[in-house]
């Protein structure tokens, strides 16, 4: 097996990695995307690793290889739930992202092979202490208003999503956490206001972009590709429906939340010059968004309906094997946090959330949903899929000591709950609430299941005491962990404020040597778990479905959707 050895110049980290991943101390998939996030190209990486390159992977492009038997022109029609498009900065689930994504774009992109490239930043290199990275912009990139693109913008958007007013949930990511210190203010319900550090970004000229960070953070340019770190114009104003300045290739032309969102080809600014897009060849002319709900998207995919869905869930396996279209599978972190806010009685009660985690079988729920696929949860939102998991004992359910642990936070007579419930992906979040309804049961817990309408659910999501809230996919278990756990960041939908939980995922965020991140990420792992603030049981597979028609519908594990190299036969 032949190895391509870093050059001389490449950041001293890749050359340790390099040493790390000979030794046998890290896996080559690993090192591949450490290398591309400090500066390497994919392609190098991959030939340093001795691992053949993906084929569809282009040299200093996000996106794969022109197909040479492509066709241009047609709409491709997209099964998914149709959502409103207002701040994305403040978006909180995907399809709206998906809606938005070839209008708006972001610095990187993190592709299917969880390796991120460079977008709209043309390459970017980190110093010695992974405190300060530096991103160089590409040239002759346009807005759709005849701007060209250029720092400043980014500048604006960054110091945008730390404003403290603005509840973006990009803070809880490592870079952008990074760049904000405690303003020793307090707001109205007690939080400490978090503000900006002094030159935390900076324009250095017309296409080059500074981040000073306080603290060492390797996976800077996957926070980039984060679905609301989408880059937007300056003059942006809610709704972004109503005025969508975008560089991508599409702009939207009409949106009915919960009936459409249609795009279509950009081919001249408002200034009335041709629009050439940075990106290179983009086939299709338009792409319609109808709204299905999740249950019902493998149905419409069969009566050709649409050409293509966001998902379809494991009970309609069968269903899908029996049509003519391509399955597109895929191991995820997507998973449903039945999650406590401790916060609010009773499940500020710390025995009493003791006492429901321990009377459910998380491996029985995950194996009465998903039979085949998908993966144990442990309670801590790190799955198996990470790179940076780190495997603690497994948990056992213990009805005895449930039992006991009811009575002594003082309900020795049973006591009844209720969870809000939205089947936001479908009806398997009813069944896993109903399988730990049965498992509670024989301790005492009374559990009663209320079901909501989705867009109702995900009204009340971050607010209900005891909610079961779906989540995508991450590519690190630090970025979830920092998304949903860091105290006071937006998305902290359990209201954990752990000092030593920070204390854990910074240490783990710093370290770039999966095998010593892994115990790092590990104690934060711990002591989420030792919190009892959630019953997660299980990580899910997603899969997709397209006709055979559509050509190059990309699998993400995510589930977001690049179509830029799609096209219809």
């Amino acid at each position: 097996m032949s190895f391509l050895k870093p050059r001389k110049d490449d950041h001293p980290k890749v050359h340790e990695a390099y040493e790390v991943m000979k030794d046998g101390r890290m896996d080559r998939r690993e090192f591949v995307r450490v290398a591309a996030l400090l500066g390497v190209s994919a392609g190098a990486a991959y030939a340093m690793a001795g691992i053949p390159s993906p084929a569809w992977a282009l040299e200093n492009s996000p996106f794969p290889a022109d197909d040479p038997k492509a066709k241009k022109g047609g709409k491709l029609r997209v099964g998914m739930q149709t959502q409103k498009m207002e701040d994305t900065a403040t978006y909180s689930w995907a399809e709206m992202s998906n809606q938005t994504r070839h209008i708006v774009e972001h610095l990187s992109m993190t592709g299917p092979d969880n390796i991120t490239r460079p977008m709209l930043a043309e390459s970017w290199t980190a110093s010695d202490d992974l405190k300060t990275w530096t991103f160089k912009l590409r040239k002759g990139v346009m807005w759709h208003n005849g701007e060209e693109f250029v720092a400043d913008h980014v500048v604006w958007n960054v110091r945008r999503w730390l404003q403290p007013g603005l509840g973006s949930s990009n803070v809880g990511l490592a870079a952008f956490a990074a760049m904000r210190k405690d303003s020793g203010k307090k707001d109205k319900k007690g939080k400490a206001i978090m503000v900006e550090i002094p030159g935390a970004v900076e324009a250095v000229d017309s296409h080059t972009v500074r981040f000073n960070l306080k603290k060492p953070v390797l996976s800077v340019p996957e926070d980039c590709y984060n679905y609301p770190t989408a880059l937007m114009h300056p003059s942006f104003k809610k709704p972004f429906s109503n005025n969508p300045i975008g560089t991508g290739p599409f702009t939207l032309t009409d949106l009915q939340v919960g009936k459409q969102a249609i795009l279509k080809r950009v081919t001249k600014m408002s200034n009335g010059k041709p629009f050439k897009y940075w990106g290179g060849e983009v086939y299709l002319d338009e792409i319609h968004y109808y709204h299905f709900s999740n249950e019902n998207q493998l149905s419409a995919l069969a009566s050709g309906s649409v050409d293509a869905i966001y998902e379809f869930s494991i009970e309609q396996m069968e269903l899908a094997k029996s049509l003519p279209i391509d399955i597109i599978p895929a191991r995820t972190a997507r998973t449903l946090c039945c999650r406590m806010q401790i916060s609010q009685k009773p499940y500020d009660n710390h025995k009493l959330r003791q006492a429901i985690v321990k009377s459910v079988d998380n491996a029985k729920v995950k194996n009465l949903v998903y039979p085949t696929g998908g993966d144990v949860g442990q309670n801590h939102h790190v799955a198996p899929v990470h790179p940076d998991y780190f495997d603690l004992p497994a948990l056992k359910r213990d009805a005895a000591a449930a039992k006991k642990l009811l009575a002594e936070a003082g309900y020795p007579n049973g006591i009844e709950l209720t969870i809000d419930v939205g089947n936001t992906d479908g009806p398997w979040h009813q069944t896993v609430c109903e399988a730990m309804r049965d498992q509670m049961k024989e301790v005492g817990i009374n559990l009663k299941i209320n079901v909501m309408p989705p867009s109702k659910y995900w009204e009340i999501w971050d607010k209900t005491p005891f909610g079961a809230t779906a989540w995508t996919h991450r590519p690190l278990g630090t970025m979830v962990m920092g998304l949903g756990y860091r105290t006071g960041v937006p998305w902290n939908e359990t209201h954990i404020a752990s000092k030593e939980f920070d204390a854990a995922l910074d240490a783990a965020e710093a370290t770039f040597d999966v095998e010593k991140r892994k115990p790092l990420l590990g104690k934060a792992e711990k002591i989420l778990q030792d919190a009892a603030v959630m019953v997660l049981p299980l990580f899910r597979p997603v899969y997709t479905a397209a006709t055979k028609k559509v050509h190059g519908y990309p699998p993400h594990p995510t589930g977001y959707h690049q179509f830029n190299k799609v096209w219809i036969g």
